[in-house]
């Protein structure tokens, strides 16, 4: 099943496979003959009765011109959930077996019409919190990130092979220039550097940023968390202490999704279930990304407020000044210095004013490196993992190369960054890698 679960307009059920065709013909009348990329109106049929159950169209790419490069059978017919599940019912009767989570999009890369880089591609297209990821998920599916690893590849072998040629004719006068080798091995390990830079601004595109709201009992923190969120999602009351757990929510700003985490406030507890919570906020504050610190308007700086910002000293944050629309008696100077130079906000939680300039500096002070402007983008631990061991041994290469160590031992170290850079496109096959990779795709896909 191609399409997700629950009842919608349409649904699509794929069959790939030397038998697609007959499984397919078993469980479907078509109207006209079923001719290879033709939209063909048919009946499905009940195999026991022989009566048609649904109409539905029917698509046939024959080999090597479909998505996973076999015979594939595509099925479009209402999406009522009883009907999609009796057409799998009836292709696993005719011979069909359900795919396992990401084995068209395996199928796809064991037949050579995908690298590694583009299947994943696949999942984070899917998977996309912003139209700016989904383009740049795109670019990757059409191989853009692999023609860039490729290209590294390609440059490593070239080195690789003028400093073999020169171990193996030693008699014909071949040897490396080590400055030029030097350098050829440097303008390599910057493009790698930058790749593994570009992967916190990655990860914040697909995972999202956890930002803690953190503040002293009753300044606002929930109202906020909800009027950010535009729904009530935690309860509010005057009485401190109304919150005691934490809870999380997503929002997406802009291009970023953000992990929004309100929490108990922070402070002297009243109860031992309040001191607990006070505990896991402060916790989380110290795993976030980010914190937008809450003080309240309408009162003067307290010794609480300052040790909550004291927490923003090894953090981006941004101070929100809630509760604008009562009277001001919050020291504006004093924060001022405590704040060293980072933005402070003035809003309103409880009449949502001035909330759009809050999600602006959400937007600018959160997400990593926004400014530099990548030629490509990493989205995954297993690329930066891989580009780091590259990276280590391109500069053991270095090294080995400038302290005069024979050729043999700078070749090797070579050699084994073009090896993980040929495992980061698939080139070169490790079954953990890609049973890694496919695990988290959904059934369909």
């Amino acid at each position: 099943m191609a399409t997700p679960p629950g009842p919608s307009a349409l649904g699509i059920i794929r069959l790939s496979g030397p038998a697609a065709l007959e499984i397919a013909t078993r469980i479907f009348q078509p109207r006209h003959e079923l001719k290879p990329w033709c939209l063909v109106q048919g009946y499905l049929i009940d195999l026991d009765q022989g009566e048609p159950f649904d109409e539905a169209t029917a698509i046939y790419f024959p080999a090597p011109r479909s998505y996973t490069r076999e015979d594939m059978v595509e099925f479009i017919c209402h999406g009522s959930p009883i009907i999609l599940e009796e057409v799998v019912r009836l292709a696993l009767r005719a011979g069909a077996r359900m795919a396992h989570p990401g084995e068209f999009t395996l199928r796809a890369y064991l037949n050579g019409r995908i690298d590694l880089l583009q299947a994943e591609a696949v999942n984070d297209l899917i998977r996309a919190t912003s139209l700016h990821q989904a383009r740049l998920s795109f670019s990757q599916l059409s191989g853009r990130l692999s023609k860039k690893i490729d290209s590294l590849r390609e440059a490593l072998i070239e080195i690789l092979s003028q400093i073999e040629a020169a171990i193996e004719f030693p008699d014909e006068g071949l040897q490396i220039n080590k400055e030029e080798t030097g350098q050829k091995i440097k303008e390599v390990l910057a493009q790698v550097e930058k790749l593994i830079e570009s992967h916190d601004l990655g990860q914040a595109m697909l995972r999202g940023l956890t930002v803690a709201l953190v503040g002293r009992a009753n300044v606002g923190k929930s109202t906020l968390f909800n009027a950010l969120l535009e729904k009530d999602r935690a309860i509010v009351s005057p009485y401190p202490g109304t919150t005691r757990d934490y809870l999380e929510e997503k929002i997406r700003v802009g291009d970023f999704l953000f992990n929004l985490v309100d929490m108990a406030g922070l402070g002297q507890p009243g109860h031992p279930v309040e001191e607990e919570g006070i505990r896991r906020g402060r916790q989380l504050a110290s795993l976030a990304e980010g914190l937008l610190i809450i003080l309240d308007n309408s009162e003067p700086l307290t010794e609480a407020d300052l040790e909550i910002i004291a927490l923003a000293r090894e953090k981006k944050a941004i101070f929100v000044i809630n509760k604008i629309d009562l009277p001001g008696r919050l020291e504006r100077d004093r924060l001022n210095d405590f704040a060293s130079g980072r933005q402070i906000i003035g809003i309103s939680a409880l009449h949502r004013l001035n909330l759009d300039s809050l999600k602006k500096a959400m937007a600018e002070v959160f997400p990593p490196s926004l400014n530099k402007n990548y030629e490509e983008i990493i989205f995954h631990w297993r690329e930066k993992i891989s580009l780091e061991k590259i990276r280590e041994a391109l500069h053991q290469a270095l090294d080995l190369l400038e302290t005069g160590y024979s050729e043999e031992f700078v070749a090797e170290e070579i050699r084994s960054a073009a090896n993980v850079l040929g495992q980061l496109t698939g080139e070169i096959k490790s079954e953990e890698i890609i049973n890694a990779i496919f695990s988290e795709f959904c059934i369909g896909k």
